[in-house]
């Protein structure tokens, strides 16, 4: 056998064994990025594993984009700067849609929804309007909607309290260091159905500012528009609606 022909030979037995090869060899792992701490949506089970609806939703969107995900726990207050020194890819932590964030990251459409709410004690009168909330202790997460909503519209009003987890703010409401929690509504509605909830309730109006909350991605990275496509299609299969029906007895698209 002629040189010429032994490397034709031995470049189409590489060529073979290369098309072979399952075609995730050559794709990358999308990390992607939750709290950990902010129940029914994303959380830690005993067993040290992420769960809620927002993992579900991850795993739904991997899967019908047919990609190699890998989901990382991360504090609330570092998950943009996070994402920013690619420590992962993505967000998929009920992060809302804001002008302020938009400076710095791209969103996908919505995968859901959301209004606030005030929680406070059975029982309590209280008027949520700003004239019956005067000198009140409120609290709320910081760095969320509902914190900004506390500090731009009621900080003249009210006692503000933040907190770094939505859990130490049901602490303090559920020992009485609160007059009154702001909330995404959906987790109080969870947190409310649970043993630590049950002396407290939604109180006044929900308060709808249009938010809508998507997946975080750095600028300009195409897995905006997968995200986005994937979204659409676990809406129309009904794939959706089965993880939906797992947390809430509504819909919350």
């Amino acid at each position: 056998m002629t040189m010429r022909k032994l490397i034709a030979t031995l470049s189409l037995a590489v060529g073979g064994l290369l098309s072979a090869l399952p075609a995730q060899a050559d794709t990358e792992t999308i990390r992607i990025a939750t709290e950990g701490a902010y129940a029914p949506f994303n959380m830690i089970d005993e067993s040290g594993e992420l769960k809620g609806f927002d993992v579900d939703i991850a795993n739904a969107l991997c899967a019908q984009m047919k990609a190699d995900c890998e989901l990382v726990a991360q504090d609330w207050d570092g998950i943009i700067p996070g994402l920013m020194t690619r420590k992962y890819d993505a967000i998929i932590a009920s992060m809302s849609i804001t002008d302020e964030r938009l400076r710095v990251v791209d969103f996908s459409d919505r995968y859901y929804s959301n209004v606030l709410a005030f929680v406070a004690a059975k029982g309590q009168e209280l008027d949520t309007s700003e004239a019956g909330l005067k000198g009140k202790v409120v609290g709320a997460q910081r760095a969320t909607i509902a914190g900004q909503y506390l500090e731009d519209n009621l900080a003249d009003v009210v006692g503000v309290k933040l907190y770094d987890t939505q859990d130490n703010a049901y602490l303090d409401l559920a020992a009485g260091r609160l007059d009154a929690l702001l909330s995404d509504k959906f987790p109080a509605y969870d947190w409310l159905q649970s043993e630590a909830g049950e002396g407290f309730e939604f109180k006044g109006e929900d308060i709808d500012i249009n938010d809508e909350i998507a997946i975080a991605v750095r600028k300009g990275d195409p897995l905006k528009d997968k995200f986005s496509e994937a979204i659409k299609a676990i809406v129309e299969n009904g794939t959706y609606k089965e993880i939906n029906d797992k947390y809430f007895p509504f819909s919350i698209y």
